[in-house]
């Protein structure tokens, strides 16, 4: 087998190894970094269904990550996936009505971004060791909500880095700010933008450009790195709960060897969904990879018509995370249908940067087939939740939700009973006053941290200490910016005038 290293998704001349690919975080080029190929899994599913989360994710996580000795990975995986996690599978798989869902949020910021953010600090640290690098490390990031305090708790107090995190103002859940604006640690910055997530992302990646911004910071002892889903150290770890999941299917008898399962994943920044897509080319034999969007559908329009369009209006919906007009991860899935022509992509996202669109010609179109697209609205998303909780006892959030009811309607309209899996990426207690008023429109007028009681009483899930951590603490981050204000406030936290 030729060795693995990673290239840019943008042009021909990046030939990088994993640990400098993770401490980069972007290309220089704008790009994405992306392994010269996907490695087929080296153990058989059978010998998988037998191993723990740990095991199952060293065995993915080596064939990515291969200039990491056994001992560091290892390293990595135990100090990542242990007590931070509320349950000892780190993942369980839960079945409820006509699907398995994949319980991504039992981590210490109660959301899937969780799953990966454990391990990003520890494979940064590594990576800097391994290239001798002492410069500070600054981890910057764009959040919509989940990914901004997952990370906080990933990188406080870690020596060595600082973390700052851009969030807009008005479009997370109450819960999800004030995680993040209570995070202690003296090496960590929280900024509320006037403006979208997509102005907070833009504003991240412009900074990350800035090679002039670069050499000043790299003279006084800093250097960015990023924790946002576009770290290839972010999107390999999600691979190992896809492989995870089709395994423990087998040992439970729902699937033979080889049989193939379906997975639905609200999707936003297109990074969760990826990840199924890297597992199943390394050999998890899936059906169909279902994209599900909210109101804000330029993936659902994407997957139908070829054409990717940002142009429209963004809608703020009880499903924050995925209030996404550009769907930054999905520029890998466009460089390997495109046959891994950087020209080709790098064509496409200056179209989607300079006219806000692109249209894939029908011979790359034809390559998404693993891919359907669906979408639901607010009344779909609360209809769910209401029913589910009718009918299982069981409560899901809100993005969990649009994808319940994707599946739904995908099994309505195909009638495929292939067992499938929903990756329920947050617990409801992140959400719950738009998960409460599903339930019951009573509870529309309750204080936030009342109807967590009543959350609780309804569904009787103890109370994430996540939450248990917030309900009296201090307020520590107060800073509010424009979008054009965003470099000004990183000179500052950092001392760099």
């Amino acid at each position: 087998m030729s060795e693995l290293y990673y290239k840019s998704t943008r042009s021909d001349d990046t030939r990088l190894t994993a640990s400098q690919a993770i401490l980069q975080g972007l290309s220089r080029d704008g790009g994405l970094f992306v392994p010269s190929f996907i490695p087929k899994l080296d153990v058989s599913l059978e010998t998988l269904s037998h191993m723990s989360y740990q095991q199952i994710a060293y065995e993915v996580m080596k064939l990515f990550f291969t200039d990491f000795t056994e001992e560091e990975l290892r390293g990595c995986i135990e100090r990542a996936y242990d007590s931070k996690f509320d349950t000892k599978e780190i993942a369980p798989l839960v079945k409820k009505g006509d699907a398995w869902f994949l319980e991504l949020f039992h981590g210490a910021t109660i959301a899937f971004k969780d799953m990966a953010l454990s391990i990003l600090p520890h494979l940064m640290i590594t990576s800097a060791r391994k290239n001798g690098i002492t410069n500070d490390i600054v981890i910057l990031t764009a959040t919509s909500g989940d990914t901004g305090k997952a990370a906080l708790a990933g990188f406080a107090g870690v020596e060595g880095t600082k973390i700052v995190v851009f969030y807009p103002k008005d479009g997370v859940s109450p819960i999800q700010k004030k995680q993040m604006v209570t995070q202690r640690g003296a090496n960590t910055r929280v900024i509320g933008i006037h403006g979208n997530f997509d102005d907070a992302q833009t504003g991240v990646k412009a900074i990350f450009n800035d090679r002039e911004l670069e050499k000043e910071l790299d003279e006084a002892g800093f250097q960015f790195s990023s924790a946002n889903s576009i770290n290839i150290g972010r999107l390999v770890p999600q691979v190992a709960y896809y492989v995870y999941s089709y395994v423990t299917l087998m040992a439970r008898g729902v699937l033979c060897e080889g049989e193939p399962m379906n997975v639905v994943v609200p999707t936003g920044n297109f990074g969760n969904i990826l990840a199924a897509y890297y597992a199943k080319n390394m050999g998890i034999p899936m059906k169909k990879l279902i994209c599900a969007s909210n109101e804000n559908k330029a993936l659902f329009d994407f997957f139908r018509t070829g054409t990717y369009d940002r142009n429209r209006e963004f809608i703020l919906t009880s499903s924050p995370s995925m209030d996404i007009l550009i769907s930054s991860n999905l520029e890998r899935l466009i460089y390997l249908v495109a046959g891994e022509s950087a020209e080709t992509n790098a064509t496409f996202m200056e179209q989607l940067s300079t006219t806000g669109v692109y249209t894939l010609p029908e011979e790359m179109r034809s390559r998404l087939a693993d891919f359907c697209g669906y979408y639901t609205d607010e009344a779909g998303t609360a209809q769910i939740i209401r029913e589910t909780y009718e009918k299982e006892n069981y409560i899901m959030d809100t993005h969990t939700a649009v994808a319940a009811h994707v599946y739904k309607q995908y099994r309505e309209e195909t009638g495929d009973t292939t067992p499938t899996v929903i990756a329920s990426t947050a617990s409801p207690y992140k959400f719950t006053r738009s998960v409460m008023s599903a339930i019951d429109p009573r509870y529309e007028n309750e204080e936030d941290f009342a109807l967590i009681d009543q959350l609780h009483e309804l569904s009787g899930m103890p109370i994430p200490q996540a939450i248990e951590d917030i309900r009296s603490a201090e307020v520590l981050h107060k800073t509010v910016c424009e979008k054009d204000e965003m470099e000004q406030v990183i000179r500052e936290f950092l001392g760099v005038k």
